[in-house]
């Protein structure tokens, strides 16, 4: 399985930008796959994640309301959607795979078997 990040780039606060995450090896509804970030000097951490099979998503607290993610079956892509961008958004982002994620865990980036390259996000201020 490979996932591939993209549609990374430089933005002003209160912009937006999406991010796709292709999907290869398997089908994008087989696999749950979740959005982690790294901002410079920092650890990496969860941001988002849609759940294989149905399709339930799960937000870390500073994005609820400000990105959504979803999944286009047909193009095997799941997408980042991040409105209302802020300074605090910059980062690298990556996306992961995993199978049987439990609700509890698809935080958790020891259960993603599959990472992608990142693809960079600036905001500017």
């Amino acid at each position: 399985v490979q996932l591939q990040a993209s549609g990374g780039g430089l933005v002003q606060a209160g912009g937006s930008l999406r991010l796709s995450c292709a999907v290869s090896g398997r089908t994008v509804r087989s696999v749950t796959v979740g959005w982690f970030r790294q901002a410079p000097g920092k650890e990496r951490i969860f941001v988002a994640a849609i759940r294989e099979s149905s399709s339930s998503t799960v937000y870390e607290d500073s994005v609820k309301g400000r990105f959504t993610i979803s999944r286009d079956n047909a193009k095997n892509t799941v997408y980042l959607q991040m409105n209302s961008l802020n300074a605090e958004d910059t980062a690298i982002y990556y996306c992961a795979g995993g199978s049987r994620l439990i609700l509890s865990s698809v935080g958790n980036e020891n259960g993603y078997d599959y990472w992608g390259r990142g693809t960079l996000v600036t905001v500017s201020s």
